[in-house]
């Protein structure tokens, strides 16, 4: 994996453009000038269990109008995170910008690079105003596990080509084994895995007593039945799978839930979830032009494939081509983003890369508030780009591991 990473960083040199460049303001930046998202809800149980993604997902586009008083005629292209949907939700997409406000001129385009969905459609749209291709675009991410998560949600695949290929075969692994893989292989113990879980709940519940996530989360009305059948109105506005009073001795009672002698279990993996999150971009000199906030600025991004059998260690290698692509050290980053699919492979990310764990999610992760599969990616910008501000901190790096063995990850300012 050295040598891969060495070749990938050797090809992926910094660019040598004045725009998008740390501590540079250039009108040509691709900048953010909102990121929201809903509250995650837990699959089956939640606050979205009888919500439509495309419902989540169109709450969250009228926020972001509502928030920046944009004029929605001025939105070129809008590109969609979505992972389990039939048909790649291109049609709930698409209903959702439209009832939202945004005019039949808007396209509207749904992205699958699985579990980093979200990012890809926030790159895919940086990159088409890098490119001149468009002026004003949406990266968002939606997912309703509840709706879509199962059987269903998976292609048939050939037996052929898994008999031809012990790569290919690999990626067919369920996850959780890929997890019991990466403990295995690097020595990552269920204690560590355990303590790691338990901080990140602790780490939400103090974050939601502080009020942390309301500069993100957008309040959505939602119809919920209850046992009976009755229909019941709540808002959703909390990410409901936090569990207050979590604790490595409590979550270590937990059995593995992959393999019998395992580490992985239902309280060191991510949660099952429902959600949605939007990101409005843009270049600098266009927001100026319509008096537009500006929150954070896109500065690179990069993805790498690694073993799909340990498809967990995608972060440790795709931050470092991120970061140096950005011209800056991993010493130079405030705040890490690093999806918790398990905590095996967060644990191994973070130990690999030597980042400190204060800077690692500090209102917690997806191990205590859920990872609807497409819409995480574009939820970590709607959560670091807050945290910056609110520590007076200025570079940020999301990144998550991908099924079937990649990694992604991207770099962005505050402002």
């Amino acid at each position: 994996m050295a040598s891969r990473l060495q070749q990938v960083s050797a090809h992926l040199a910094p660019t040598d453009s004045i725009a998008n460049k740390v501590g540079v303001k250039s009108p040509e930046d691709v900048v953010i000038v909102s990121a929201l998202r809903s509250a995650i809800t837990r699959s089956r149980k939640g606050g979205f269990k009888d919500t439509l993604p495309e419902e989540i997902l169109a709450e969250v586009f009228k926020a972001v109008i509502a928030e920046t008083k944009l004029d929605p005629s001025i939105v070129n292209d809008i590109a969609v995170g979505t992972v389990l949907a039939q048909g790649g939700a291109a049609t709930n997409a698409r209903m959702a910008a439209l009832y939202a406000g945004f005019p039949e001129t808007s396209s509207v385009n749904t992205v699958n690079r699985q579990c980093s969905s979200g990012l890809q459609a926030v790159v895919q749209i940086a990159t088409a105003i890098q490119a001149g291709l468009i002026e004003v675009g949406i990266g968002a991410g939606f997912e309703s596990m509840t709706k879509n998560y199962g059987p269903q949600s998976m292609s048939p695949t050939s037996d052929k080509i898994a008999e031809g290929s012990a790569a290919a075969a690999d990626c067919l692994l369920p996850m959780g084994i890929t997890s019991e893989n990466v403990a295995a292989e690097y020595g990552v113990t269920r204690a560590k895995q355990d303590a790691f879980a338990a901080s990140s709940h602790n780490k939400a519940v103090e974050a939601q007593k502080a009020g942390y996530f309301k500069a993100e989360i957008v309040p959505i009305k939602a119809t919920v039945l209850d046992k009976d059948g009755v229909e019941h109105t709540v808002v959703v506005d909390r990410d409901d799978g936090v569990r207050p009073g979590t604790t490595p001795e409590t979550l270590g009672k937990l059995r593995p839930a992959f393999s019998e002698n395992g580490f992985t279990t239902a309280g060191n993996a991510s949660q099952v979830s429902d959600g949605a999150a939007a990101v409005l971009l843009m270049k600098r000199k266009t927001a100026q032009k319509y008096g537009l906030p500006i929150v954070g600025k896109y500065i690179t991004s990069a993805v790498v494939g690694v073993p799909p059998r340990i498809m967990g260690v995608g972060p440790a290698y795709a931050i470092p081509v991120a970061v140096e692509r950005a011209g800056l050290k991993l010493s130079d980053v405030d705040i890490f983003e690093i999806n918790e699919a398990f905590a095996s492979q967060a644990v191994y990310s973070v130990e690999k890369l030597a980042i400190p764990i204060e800077k690692v999610n500090p209102k917690g992760g997806a191990i205590a508030f859920g990872h609807p599969l497409g819409c995480t990616g574009a939820r970590q910008i709607a959560t670091l780009l807050p945290e910056l501000k609110r520590q007076g901190k200025k570079v940020g790096v999301t990144s998550m591991c991908i099924g079937t063995g990649m990694g992604m990850a991207a770099v962005f300012e505050s402002e």
